[in-house]
């Protein structure tokens, strides 16, 4: 198994959040982060944006990043 170090980690576990609270968007029209934020719209955004960020990360370490040997 290979070794994860901490961003990695944050960032799958903030992809899976991403990816659960667009598949209940999808299956039942519920959109966790506007059920738990909505009363925070700017705090909404930036959980969002971190998401995002994070989605991108995964995205550079799986396509674009050299693993260390």
């Amino acid at each position: 198994m290979a070794k994860t170090n901490t961003i990695d980690l944050v960032a799958s576990i903030l992809v899976i959040i991403g990816a659960l609270n667009w598949g209940l968007v999808g299956a039942v029209k519920i959109d966790l982060v506007n059920l738990l934020l909505s009363s925070i719209p700017i705090l909404q955004q930036i959980v969002y944006i971190i998401i995002g960020i994070a989605g991108l990360w995964v995205i550079y370490t799986m396509f674009i990043a050299k693993p260390a040997k």
